[in-house]
């Protein structure tokens, strides 16, 4: 557990220099764009908690490193796999003008870092054809393992969007990947969860509900890099772990994504990339979630509807979480309850589109 505190002490220190110094530096750290579809916060706010997050875990595994070599070294290699991910998302926090293609290619090149010093490939997907191409031809394994990598942090990335919802569904999902590494007695594996664990839980303590620093695409694009990595490497070194396992861990942000893509390419057929204010947890926020007229306070009001919508989603992801757990050597189970999921997640998307969402499920209360 060493590391999970040196990571939550070292994140919550340099997070709290962040906001502190913040007149320093806020011309290029700063989220001023207010007016944007997707910006729900009223005054400018650092944009690059990622920073504590990243050297907080630097910090864990290089103490980590002095007592057992191997794990040290093993959270080390992940790190250096990820700089192109989380530098590029941190350039588009700082300037405001990478790209997503530009970002997602940065993944690429992280996952295929890993997969060359961690060997850290996926040699199948359990599903029928797929896997005797990938047996057959190993570009296709790479292809796929790039592939999914990127997917899962850029579906992070576009669920960044109120105080603690990205970083609370990471950290369940790493609480989840922890468990079964040790059941597993894969404790390179396990340390490594531990130790984002750690360090997003120092941003929150900063971050949530208050909103005081957010985690920015540097961030996003970490965890979920961290997240898709110590997942393949936990299907490739125990072929009893199911591929399916980490996928319906993180079924609520990739399916978010491809519904996305479904939503602006199919029914409002324009750019997929294409920023819009339709995702579901914003559609919690501007109908789930309720307030009572007559405050002046918009500032404080905002912010404690911002916090309020978070948990919706927290449950959501605990809802595959859970099963996911309990039955992660059995892949058919797995993808039973990933099909409940999806057709879960699509009524209540057009439950709130159509305002039929259950009256117990709506919010009135203050924060």
């Amino acid at each position: 557990m060493s590391v999970l505190i040196i990571a939550f002490i070292a994140s919550l220190l340099v997070t709290f220099w962040i906001i502190r110094s913040n007149h320093l530096h806020e011309r290029f750290t700063g989220d001023s764009d207010l007016s944007g579809v997707q910006k729900f916060h009223t005054v400018a706010v650092p944009r690059v908690g990622g920073v504590g997050i990243i050297l907080g875990v630097i910090l864990a595994f290089t103490t980590r490193y002095f007592q057992n070599t191997e794990v040290g070294l093993f959270g080390l290699l992940i790190l250096v796999s990820a700089l192109p991910a989380f530098l590029a998302g941190l350039t588009e926090d700082v300037t405001k003008k990478v790209g997503v293609r530009f970002r997602l290619l940065a993944t690429f090149l992280s996952a295929a870092l890993a997969g060359y010093f961690l060997n850290a490939w996926l040699s199948s997907i359990q599903m029928l054809g797929i896997d005797s191409l990938m047996l057959a031809y190993p570009i296709v394994a790479i292809g796929i393992t790039c592939f999914a990598v990127g997917g899962v942090a850029n579906a992070f990335n576009i669920i960044d969007g109120y105080n603690g919802l990205s970083s609370v569904v990471a950290i369940i999902i790493l609480t989840a990947i922890a468990y079964v590494a040790f059941q597993v007695r894969d404790y390179a594996i396990m340390i490594s969860a531990f130790a984002m664990i750690g360090a997003l839980a120092g941003f929150l303590v900063w971050n949530y509900p208050r909103g005081l620093i957010f985690l920015g695409d540097g961030g996003a694009y970490l965890i979920g890099f961290w997240i898709a990595e110590l997942s393949i490497l936990l299907t490739a070194r125990h072929p009893e772990v199911s591929k399916w396992f980490p996928l319906l861990l993180c079924i609520y942000p990739i399916f978010e994504t491809l519904f996305t893509i479904y939503r602006r390419i199919i029914l409002k057929r324009v750019n997929p990339g294409m920023p819009d204010a339709s995702h579901l947890h914003q559609l919690i926020y501007m109908r789930v979630v309720h307030w009572p007229a007559g405050s002046n306070d918009n500032h404080l009001h905002k912010t404690n509807r911002n916090a309020m919508t978070s948990p919706y989603l927290w449950v959501l992801t605990t809802l595959s979480v859970i099963p996911a757990i309990l039955f992660w050597r059995h892949h058919i189970i797995l993808k039973v309850f990933s099909v409940f999921f999806a057709i879960g997640y699509i009524w209540f998307y057009w439950s709130i589109v159509r305002f039929k969402v259950p009256k117990w499920l709506l919010r009135k209360k203050r924060f």
